[in-house]
């Protein structure tokens, strides 16, 4: 509750159109097009880049937290509403319109599904189709995490295939590019439009069993955005206007060119007669003022309702001791709920954006101070308790004046260990929207640039050690000054 209310009023209602785009290069280009497509039509726009996986834009789209981003026909009929089983994208069409959704004309490209190997592997294997992976059980496979689990990916492959491979690992997209690059895998699936496939000389092997179905990229909005004449023209205008000859040069010139996503999109939507305004400079000082600010407010706000929770949390479980182990208990089982995994969970509840983020750290943070807030009490001498006995002292003296006081230092110690690992956890709610240092680190995932990510990783490392600094000097404010010459003699 305490978390909810410090969310509440962060994010004001936003009159521009929220466009998503999912943590891969294309994608992130093809909002970048979009953006600049309705701002041509004089609707205001902002790009919320690298969201995540489909579910995480898909349920942004249809809580309003999102008002339109590039999806896939295949994608939303075997993925999104695998459940309903549509037989056709038009029966897609039908059921997106029960929810409040839509799906434009197609772009004019498809980006289906593939199966690829190096082609010095395929040469010495003779590998052309996926049939004849059936013959080679000792590849080594890595794919996706969530090819891993759809409905048209690994599990529907291997059955109709009949492949035996057993050593299949999940790993990030980008990443099993440069593991197939160094040697570390033999087989991996792909985009057919990835500028990696030219670019490491895969081999993408022939579909023989027709598996794969046609993923047109098309662009997922609320139904409710077509009433608006400006929206539909920008949508016209959008239909059939990128080729795979083009999406597949706009990929390159950002994974191993110079250009930006802004400035690749800029230079595509010049072609259809629009002219984007220059792409503002960003120094690098500046962006990591910006990540620092953000990761500051992911921090600052779960870790002050943390704070509050947990310490009155603590001082229940240390009176009543029958208790004490359930609420232990449970926000330890909490601390083991995967970070991304708790993250995903708060998107149904409160969207994308900050409000998640600082839900989930929230959560994390309460583990270390609960604990040795119990703890530190629990410490407390018998001889204490029976002075403040004898001096009649009321419940709230005794615990204000005498048995907190004593158990600071426990108290301190958990705080600034929940503010090390909450500084670590936040970078991952760049995944959802909220920015901070892990939005540097995950695009220098995607293009490989290792300054990026250390863009991400240094500052963030030194955040935590700042906040050590701080939290110790904040220590020597609380603890009473006989507990700390005790310490420290």
């Amino acid at each position: 509750m305490v978390v909810v209310l410090l969310v509440c009023g962060m994010s004001a209602a936003q009159e521009a159109l929220r466009i998503g785009s999912k943590k891969f290069t294309e994608s992130v280009i093809l909002g970048e097009i979009v953006r600049l497509v309705f701002e041509s039509e004089g609707i205001s726009a902002e790009h919320q880049r690298e969201l995540g996986g489909t579910r995480i834009l898909f349920s942004g789209t249809e809580t309003g937290q999102l008002d339109v981003y590039p999806e896939y026909t295949g994608t939303i009929r075997f993925e999104i509403l695998a459940t309903d089983s549509p037989a056709s994208d038009d029966a897609s069409r039908a059921l997106l319109a029960q929810r409040g959704l839509s799906v434009s004309t197609p772009l004019g490209f498809s980006n289906n599904y593939g199966i690829a190997v190096p082609r010095s592997l395929a040469d010495e294997l003779k590998l052309e189709t996926i049939s004849d992976l059936q013959e080679h059980p000792q590849l080594r496979i890595g794919f996706n995490h969530e090819f891993l689990e759809r409905a048209d990916g690994w599990p529907g492959l291997r059955d109709l295939y009949g492949l035996p491979q057993h050593r299949v690992v999940g790993i990030d997209h980008d990443l099993a590019y440069r593991a197939l690059g160094a040697g570390d895998l033999d087989v991996m699936e792909v985009y057919t439009t990835d500028a990696e496939i030219s670019y490491y000389d895969l081999r993408v092997l022939l579909d023989d069993r027709g598996y794969f179905n046609q993923y047109e990229a098309v662009l997922l909005y609320r139904a409710a955005l077509e009433e608006q004449p400006a929206f539909r023209a920008a949508l016209a205008r959008l239909a059939g206007s990128i080729d795979e000859a083009t999406i597949g040069e706009l990929n390159a010139s950002v994974k191993f060119g110079d250009e930006t996503e802004t400035s690749a999109a800029a230079r595509f939507v010049a072609t259809l007669g629009i002219e984007a305004a220059a792409e503002s400079e960003d120094t690098r000082l500046g962006r990591i003022a910006r990540y620092t600010l953000q990761h500051l407010t992911l921090v600052g706000l779960s870790m002050a309702a943390a704070i509050i929770v947990a310490i009155p949390v603590g001082v229940v479980a240390s009176k009543l001791p029958g208790l004490g182990w359930l609420v232990i208990g449970g926000t330890g089982v909490i601390q083991t709920i995967p970070s991304l995994a708790l993250l995903v969970l708060m998107l149904p509840l409160l969207g994308i954006g900050d409000a998640p983020a600082i839900s989930a750290l929230f959560l994390y943070s309460l583990l270390p101070i609960v604990r040795n807030t119990h703890a530190g009490l629990a410490a407390i001498p018998p001889s204490t308790e029976e002075v403040a006995d004898a001096l009649d002292l009321g419940f709230w003296t005794r615990l204000l004046r005498i048995e907190l006081p004593l158990a600071s230092r426990s108290i301190a110690a958990g705080v600034k260990t929940a503010a090390v690992l909450n500084i670590g956890f936040a970078t991952l709610g760049a995944i959802v929207g909220s920015g901070g240092y892990g939005a540097p680190i995950l695009t220098g995932i995607r293009l490989n640039r290792i300054d990026l990510i250390l863009e991400g990783a240094i500052p963030a490392a030194l955040l935590a050690l700042a906040a050590q600094g701080l939290l110790g000097l904040a220590e020597r404010a609380v603890v009473p000054r006989g507990l700390r010459l005790r310490r420290d003699g």
